[in-house]
C-alpha cells in the first residue's frame, strides 16, 4: 500500500535518504510527514542553514519488538533504574540537543516543535532514573496510532553507559502490549541499535509497514510509571 501525502507519491521521491526541503516547519507539518514515512533533521553545514531537511531512509532502521536482544548484562543494569514516561520531556530533548555531544543535529527549532507535538499527546519521553532520582537517561520520539518513531536517546556516562539502553527496554515493554503489527522505527541501524536487534528494511516496505501500523490503537503509556 502506498502512502500519499505533503510530499507526494513515494514512486516520484529522489532515490536518495534526503527527499525535501523546506522553509516551512510547524508541529503540523511535522505529523503529517511521520504519517506520509517522512521525518525532519536540519542541515546546518548544507549551504542552506534555514531550510529544513525531509528524510526517508531508502534502508530504514528498525526494530522488531519480537526479536530485541537483552544481554544478561543489560537485563542486570535494568534493575538499577526506574523507567517511567512523560516525567520529564523538556529534560530529555534538551539533553539530547546538548550541543557538546558529537554530531548533534537538534536545534531550536526541533526543540519548539516537538515540545508542542508532546502538549498535544503526539509526542512521548521515556526516562531512566537511580535510585537517587537523577536523570540517568532517555529517549523521546512520535507515537501515532502503532507507530513509535524514536527521534534521539541520550545517557549520562558518569551514571550508567546502559541507561538510554534501558529506557528503550522500557519503550519496548509499552508497545509489545499484544497488538500485532506496532513499529519501532529508528531512522538509521547504528551499532548500538543493531545490538539490540535493530535491522534494515527497504523504502517500499517499511511504508508499508507504516501504513498498517497507523491504522492501529496507541498502546497504553501508563504501563511506565508517569509520576
Amino acid at each position: 500500500m502506498q502512502l500519499s501525502g505533503v510530499f507526494g507519491p513515494e514512486g516520484e521521491w529522489p532515490d536518495q535518504d534526503l527527499i525535501a526541503l523546506s522553509l516551512e516547519f510547524d508541529a503540523g507539518l511535522v505529523e503529517a510527514a511521520y504519517r506520509s514515512g517522512v521525518f525532519p533533521m536540519p542541515l546546518p553545514e548544507s549551504g542552506w542553514p534555514d531550510a529544513m531537511g525531509w528524510w526517508s531512509p531508502l534502508h530504514r532502521g528498525i526494530l522488531p519488538l519480537d526479536d530485541l536482544r537483552i544481554t544478561r548484562s543489560l537485563r542486570k543494569s535494568a534493575g538499577r533504574y526506574e523507567v517511567t514516561a512523560d516525567r520529564a520531556f523538556a529534560e530529555v530533548i534538551a539533553r539530547c540537543a546538548d550541543p557538546r555531544r558529537p554530531s548533534g543535529w537538534i536545534d531550536g527549532r526541533i526543540v519548539e516543535v516537538y515540545t508542542e507535538l508532546h502538549r498535544h499527546g503526539l509526542a512521548h519521553s521515556v526516562e531512566a532514573w537511580t535510585p537517587s532520582g537523577d536523570l540517568a537517561g532517555g529517549l523521546y520520539g512520535v507515537a501515532l496510532g502503532g507507530l513509535f518513531a524514536g527521534e534521539s536517546m541520550f545517557h549520562d556516562p558518569a551514571l550508567g553507559r546502559d541507561a538510554s539502553k534501558v529506557a528503550l527496554l522500557g519503550l519496548a515493554r509499552v508497545l509489545d502490549d499484544g497488538v500485532e503489527g506496532r513499529l519501532l522505527d529508528v531512522q538509521w541501524v547504528t551499532d548500538p541499535l543493531e545490538s539490540l536487534g535493530a535491522v534494515e528494511v527497504d523504502r517500499v516496505d517499511y511504508l508499508r509497514l507504516l501504513s498498517e501500523a497507523l491504522d492501529l490503537p496507541a498502546p497504553d503509556w501508563s504501563v511506565l510509571t508517569a509520576g
